[in-house]
């Protein structure tokens, strides 16, 4: 079973600010400060690369795995 992508985005547009007020107040306050850290892992005997959004707490933001360097985004 399949969902299309402008269900999702009909979804996303409905219910997107009724999330957003009701988690609001769960979140911890942040600045605008934060930095890209960027690794070379092995997963399963095999190199990635791991980007971390780290913010100024040292809070991890978010992260990505990717098999591939994006020279350009890290430049």
């Amino acid at each position: 079973m399949g969902v299309d992508h402008s269900t999702i985005n009909r979804w996303v547009l409905r219910y997107g600010p009724e999330l957003d007020k009701r988690i609001r107040p769960y979140l911890k306050p942040t600045n605008d400060s934060w930095r890209v850290d960027e690794t070379y892992i092995k997963v399963k005997d095999v190199w990635k690369y791991l980007y971390r959004a780290v913010a100024s707490e040292g809070d991890t933001l978010d992260f990505m795995l990717s098999a591939k360097r994006d020279g350009k985004a890290a430049a």
